[in-house]
């Protein structure tokens, strides 16, 4: 698994560009066994193991993607692509449902797996490139008519939490995502002579304050949702008025009804604001990954899982949600099941010391190789218990 994890990590791919990631996950389960299917969303794999007549239908999914960032580890397996890396651990989830499927590749062709049923492993491509991200084409293109689960299950690697621990949490459990431009259009004039023009910075500048009047009144306090101004743009030089001012929003939330209600509120104070101050406005409001909603029954089987594992004191079962988004979020739309954070340690690990405490989407942040066998232990414990009822 670390040299898989370590060759991917050297070799990282973007969104729909995994072509040498998905060439080593299909070649690789061809030969243990699996039906390979490929070509899903671009570059998506499916595995399939089938045994005994009927029985359940599990999904387990890993994601293959990297970053378009530059970097800065030093570590000896290093990003060699310029501009690219696995700054968030796909190539360590890749890995580690790798080495699950070699065991279970191996059950199977002992006969060794329980009762009846069928497998499916996906391994999927862009994760990372927002609303149009690869679960949603893959489901689009087909996935779960083709190959029919009656759960799925998925992880991410979390730095800060110890390795070998576990944090799951039925419903509600990582945020919705949407993107919002908006653009003031004013008339633009000479900085000298603002009354002859209709500057549309005002209102701009108005807004970025306004904006978070409405996580803190319109929305309930014991309800996450989250506003942010990513950018900011207005003219090009200091002593002219501008014709438009632009800016971009990250607007998140942990339930359907303030996601909602986050972009009535949006839309009705930007127009509002354009009105006072004599400018027109646009809004482009796109809508990305919804909430991701854990199922109960599936999620209780992944805690009893883990702690059978683990230990009870490695697993946190009601864990804090989490503001960050997940396309896996797309697919508990369409399928029961839950997905789980294992931690990644403190990144001080590997040769990596020197770098410190980060998180993920950092040029310093390195998967650690310590997850590996718990996660694929996991895996295999997960369908084991799974396929035995």
């Amino acid at each position: 698994m670390k040299t898989w994890r370590h060759t991917i990590h050297q070799n990282p791919e973007l969104g729909f560009d995994e072509v040498a990631t998905s060439k080593l996950v299909a070649d690789s389960l061809a030969a243990w066994g699996f039906e390979v299917h490929t070509g899903i969303a671009a570059t998506g794999v499916v595995g399939v193991l089938r045994w005994g007549k009927g029985g359940p239908r599990l999904g387990i999914r890993a994601d293959m993607d990297a970053l378009p960032i530059q970097e800065e580890t030093g570590l000896p397996w290093a990003s060699r692509a310029a501009g690219r890396m696995h700054a968030c651990g796909h190539d360590g989830h890749t890995a580690i449902l790798l080495g699950a499927a070699e065991v279970f590749g191996r059950l199977h062709r002992a006969g060794q797996l329980p009762g009846a049923g069928t497998l499916n492993l996906i391994f999927q491509p862009a994760e990372e490139l927002g609303g149009g991200g690869g679960a949603k084409r893959m489901i689009d293109e087909g996935l779960f008519e083709r190959f029919p689960c009656d759960a799925i299950f998925g992880l991410h690697n979390y730095p800060g939490v110890p390795t070998g621990h576990f944090r799951l949490r039925p419903g509600p459990f990582m945020a919705s995502s949407d993107k919002v431009l908006i653009r003031f259009k004013g008339k633009g004039g000479h900085g000298a002579l603002p009354h002859m023009a209709a500057d549309p910075t005002l209102p701009a500048a108005a807004t970025v304050l306004a904006l978070q009047s409405i996580v803190g009144r319109n929305v309930d306090p014991v309800d996450m949702a989250v506003i942010s101004v990513g950018r900011l743009a207005a003219g090009k030089t200091y002593n002219v008025i501008p014709e438009t001012a632009e800016m971009e929003l990250s607007v998140r939330a942990l339930r359907p009804e303030v996601r909602d209600r986050l972009e009535t509120r949006i839309r009705e104070l930007v127009q509002a604001q354009a009105a006072a101050f004599g400018v027109a406005c646009e809004i482009e409001y796109e809508r990305g990954y919804p909430v991701l909603m854990n199922s109960s029954t599936e999620t209780q089987l992944a805690v009893e899982v883990a702690r059978e594992l683990h230990g009870d004191d490695r697993v946190i079962a009601n864990a804090a949600p989490l503001s960050g988004s997940e396309d896996f979020a797309f697919m508990l739309q369409r399928v029961p099941g839950c997905y789980l954070l294992i931690g990644n340690g403190d990144n001080g690990f590997g040769g990596g010391e020197h770098l410190g405490p980060c998180s993920v989407h950092n040029p310093r942040y390195d998967f650690n190789d310590a997850c590996l066998a718990p996660g694929a232990a996991f895996w295999v414990a997960l369908a084991r218990r799974f396929f035995s009822g």
